[in-house]
């Protein structure tokens, strides 16, 4: 259901109250605003925003693809040529081309990025803040960066730390006076309206809150940017052009080309990333609700779960080879194995492309619903989607309709789709077409009059995806733009709020959240836990920020809210850092994001650590044996030494061969059958480009320490000289006719990489 509808309609048993009554409303007045003004450039909409708010702009726009490009680069270059505006951009994830630091990475981005970023266009301010010439008069706040875009920069200095459920409260304390991002535009019977597309995360509750303070005379703007290559999302998604103050439509000028989305290409996914996308899929449970987050640890859990249901024979058979149900039983206490016949329902602030993949599949396709008594009734069995007259008996016998049919009762029963839209209630009688009857559930002939004339064939109003923001590759925005209207009906963007938290609010109260999310997996990705349980997602001890809370801290403290939900979070067992290899399971560390009293599930390459209710001697052991067991003995003896671990305890020895070559010897098992490939959902490299890029993967690990970097010169010396096959891709990487001595270096060490 659109907001639009929300607004106008009443409540009927849905998310409020158990009983329905006309005089409900989601909103007590809907006041008549004024349609949005329209122009027509960006220079236009800069002086009538100067107009309406002054020089003193604070302006918030959305994170990812929702930024309004044409308009902020507008208003940057306005502020940078006149120092009497004072312009601060408040935002979150800003995204940016690649470019590359050194030479061979700028000559390997290069073609890439002319290629897959095509008319795309840069955002002023970012290519400033890189450039070192920001004016004075121009900030850039952040509350959630690109991951590691602003390590060791000045940035740290602006990013605010916030939950993603109160970035509306904390910019509008911050003083924010202009709201924009991009929208997309239909029009219907002469009736326009507008979507807020990839980022209705924030929009809907801004909206009313900068109307309440318009009313008490501040001045403030809400401005939509329209670029028809957004996936114009209904349901919440839409509103009406009155929500607006100004919208900026380049399209009314002749010839005019709405640029490009930015779309992040698919990740690689590694052997780790696999096996903890399959830990991972088994604890979803047939029947439950999915959060996942973004890359190639999402992708993984997409595959994982994709397997598990297209091909169940080999996704048990790699669950026998690894042990998973003796090793770790809580898959089988808490998860579930088999394929999805009830299928899952997306509850997600971020609508990454796995979700469509798992539509397609018939994964995603668990409906919930805005009504209460019919959610709660669909999670008893006592109803399906499908409209019987069984249907109608059973809200008749908890009290949501009247044995005898009055108005709000038809009404309501059109609305949840039980009655066709055709029936009308008139003077005690139940109308469709020639025919009426009386509308009395206690009369045997008039329940075959409406079993015959009345009941439509399903529900209605279904969702099976609810999001706040999504960003992905272009098939994922190609897929959305040419979804049937049925389908559309089925995915809602709407309210970080109403997603994230399940606190009453005006699209859903706590009551109708906590039915439409029964057996939640909040699943999410970090960076380290310490033995304690806490873990790290999104800073580092030093205090340097690589991301954001965002909105992980709202799932993990949802999922202990919930009944029969549980908080995963996943992550490599250990990394390179400083040319160093390093576990991501530590003893401690002196940040945290997640809370140790908040620990729930955590998942590696090697297994699942249930910690849960436990006591801290389980907590710290169940950790060590999904470490990698090059620092298990370490991380043992740290916690004996604190008393967390008893003196005489062993790790068992199933849990000792957690090595990269144990790993490999199962994944290689089903690589050789076509499963589990680095690129399943397709890839927006060449096949040169690949080789490249592992290339040179390898060789900036390899040279990260000076012993490391000594023994690649060591090599290169007596490296052979380029084949045939090695000749295109040192040319296509500008490697072919070295001009110096470094140059010349680099050839040898690349041919020498390439060589293996």
């Amino acid at each position: 259901m659109s907001v639009l509808e929300f607004i106008d309609t009443p409540i009927c048993p849905s998310a409020l109250s158990p009983s329905h009554s006309n005089d409900q409303t989601l909103h007590a007045e809907n006041e008549t605003k004024l349609a949005a003004q329209t122009l027509a450039t960006p220079d236009e909409l800069v002086d009538q925003i100067i107009a309406q708010v002054g020089k003193k702009i604070v302006i918030g726009v959305p994170l990812a693809i929702g930024k309004p490009i044409a308009f902020i680069n507008a208003l940057y270059q306005r502020a940078k040529a006149d120092p009497s505006i004072s312009l601060r951009i408040e935002t979150g994830i800003t995204l940016e081309k690649p470019i590359g630091k050194s030479t061979l990475e700028k000559n390997f981005l290069g073609p890439f990025v002319e290629r897959e970023f095509a008319n795309v266009p840069d955002i002023d301010y970012i290519c400033g803040l890189r450039k070192g010439d920001m004016p004075s008069n121009i900030c850039v706040n952040e509350f959630f960066f690109k991951a590691g875009s602003f390590l060791n920069s000045t940035q740290q200095l602006n990013y605010t730390s916030t939950n993603y459920t109160h970035a509306v409260r904390d910019l509008l304390d911050k003083g924010v006076n202009v709201v924009a991002q991009i929208v997309a535009k239909r029009i219907i019977n002469g009736v326009t309206t507008y979507s807020l597309c990839s980022n209705s995360d924030l929009a809907l509750d801004f909206i009313p809150e900068m109307d309440r303070l318009k009313a008490e005379g501040v001045p403030m703007a809400i401005v939509g940017e329209v670029n028809n290559n957004m996936p114009f999302m209904r349901n919440h998604a839409e509103v009406a052009d009155c929500e607006f103050d100004f919208i900026l439509d380049g399209n009314l000028n002749e010839k005019h080309e709405d640029y490009a989305l930015f779309a992040a290409p698919n990740a690689s996914i590694s052997q780790e990333d696999h096996m903890i996308g399959l830990y991972s899929s088994t604890l979803i449970k047939d029947g439950g609700t999915l959060q996942v987050g973004i890359g190639s640890l999402s992708s993984a859990l997409t595959y994982s779960t994709m397997l598990r249901h297209q091909n169940n024979s080999v996704y048990q058979q790699v669950l026998h080879d690894l042990q998973v149900a003796e090793k770790f039983p809580l898959s089988c206490v808490i998860g579930e194995t088999g394929t999805f016949e009830e299928g899952l329902y997306g509850c997600s602030e971020l609508m990454v492309d796995g979700f469509m993949h798992l539509f397609k599949a018939g994964i995603l396709k668990r409906e919930v619903f805005e009504d209460l008594t019919i959610q709660t009734l669909l999670n008893e069995n006592k109803i399906t989607p499908k409209v019987t007259i069984s249907t109608l008996l059973t809200l008749l016998e908890h009290n949501a309709i009247s044995s005898v049919l009055n108005s709000d009762d038809v009404d309501y029963l059109k609305r949840i789709g039980v009655f066709k839209s055709s029936v009308h209630y008139h003077n005690g009688l139940l109308n469709i077409t020639d025919s009426s009857y009386l509308g009395n559930l206690k009369n045997e002939e008039a329940l075959q009059w409406i079993t015959k004339h009345c009941l439509n064939s399903a529900l209605c109003g279904g969702v099976v995806m609810h999001g706040a923001f999504f960003i992905g590759p272009k098939d994922f925005y190609e897929a959305l733009n040419t979804m049937t209207d049925a389908e559309h009906d089925q995915f809602c963007m709407t309210s970080v709020n109403y997603v994230n938290e399940l606190y009453d609010h005006f699209l859903g109260s706590q009551q109708l959240k906590q039915a439409q999310r029964k057996h939640a997996r909040f699943i999410n990705s970090a960076m380290m836990v310490t033995l304690n349980g806490s873990v790290i997602s999104d800073a580092l001890e030093n205090g340097q920020v690589v991301s954001g809370v965002g909105g992980q801290y709202n799932f993990v403290a949802q999922a202990h809210q919930l009944p029969g939900a549980r908080s995963i979070l996943k992550l490599r067992s250990c990394c390179v850092r400083g040319g160093k290899l390093q576990s991501n399971i530590l003893f401690n560390y002196g940040h945290t994001t997640i809370p140790r009293h908040l620990r729930d599930t955590v998942i590696t390459e090697y297994g699942i650590a249930d910690l849960r209710s436990k006591s801290d001697h389980v907590v710290y052991t169940e950790l060590i044996k999904i470490a990698d067991s090059r620092f298990q003995q370490e991380l043992l003896e740290k916690a004996k030494a604190a008393g967390k671990v008893a003196k005489d305890y062993q790790i068992p020895a199933e849990f000792c061969n957690n090595t990269p070559e144990a790993i490999a010897q199962v994944y290689d098992k089903y690589t050789a059958q076509d499963f589990f490939g680095p690129f399943p959902f397709g890839c927006s490299f060449t096949e040169e480009e690949l080789k490249l890029g592992k290339a040179l993967k390898s060789l900036k690990n390899k040279t990260a320490t000076r012993k490391g970097k000594a023994q690649c010169l060591w090599q290169a010396l007596s490296a052979p000289k380029p084949t045939a096959a090695i000749e295109p891709l040192l040319k296509r990487i500008g490697m072919n006719e070295p001009n110096n001595l470094q140059d010349r270096i680099t050839k040898r060490l690349l041919t020498a990489e390439l060589s293996k």
